[in-house]
């Protein structure tokens, strides 16, 4: 279902849009515009997602455990050591 409404857009957006149709590649300045809105739709929905992706990796890793900046640095060595050794180096 279609419903009217009236957007304003700048002169700048009106001739880009105008253009996309001469050449071809909407049929209709409407057509231009709901395909703007689809893809704002779309980023806005790909960044939400992302977003709650990213909390429940905070939340994760915030169960786990927890360890001084001290023994992570030495546990960094270690695993650079291992490899090392690993390789004969």
């Amino acid at each position: 279902m279609s419903v009217k409404a009236s957007v304003s857009i700048t002169n700048q957006q009106e001739s880009f849009a105008r253009k996309l149709v001469e050449d071809g590649r909407f049929p209709s300045l409407s057509a231009v515009v709901q395909r703007g809105l689809e893809l704002v739709r779309e980023e806005t929905e790909l960044k939400d997602a992302e977003l709650a992706a990213l909390k429940a990796l905070i939340e994760r890793r915030a169960e786990g455990e927890f360890v001084t900046m001290e023994e992570s640095h030495r546990r960094v060595e270690a695993m650079i050591e291992a490899k090392k050794k690993a390789y004969g180096l």
